[in-house]
């Protein structure tokens, strides 16, 4: 039989992992995408440009635009679901330091997948220097 304490640090250690889990994944979502951005609108003009010529295009060509118009349209479709990271940063500070105790997660492994230092110092996960 597990104990009740035991049930009750699982539950918590799952909800830690799931509040790291969803922050970590807004994060990527929010990474800046490199290149030359293009905006919203002109994305828009290009998706009702893309029938016609589609139309009139032979078969390989039909392919790259039919193609280039599921793309554009995905990536609208992703620019209109943006990710208010303030809520769940919050939610990532208030058990960051804790989970990464329990878990052994430096605060250069939280640097490296894109964790702002501030978000780092806010939490209390402090850098620590390695006596290797």
């Amino acid at each position: 039989m597990v104990s009740e304490e035991a049930k009750s640090a699982r539950a918590l250690g799952q909800a830690q992992g799931r509040t790291v889990s969803r922050y970590l994944n807004a994060l990527d979502q929010s990474k800046p995408k490199r290149g030359r951005q293009r905006s919203p609108e002109r994305m828009q003009a290009r998706v009702a440009e893309l029938p016609g010529e589609i139309a009139q295009a032979k078969p390989l060509k039909r392919v790259h635009l039919i193609q280039e118009l599921m793309d554009l349209e995905a990536e609208l479709e992703q620019e209109e679901e943006t990710v208010d990271i303030s809520g769940i940063e919050s939610e990532f500070i208030a058990i960051a330091a804790e989970y990464s105790g329990r878990k052994g997660i430096s605060y250069a492994a939280w640097r490296e997948v894109g964790v702002p230092a501030s978000v780092l110092k806010a939490a209390g996960v402090a850098r620590t220097r390695s006596t290797d």
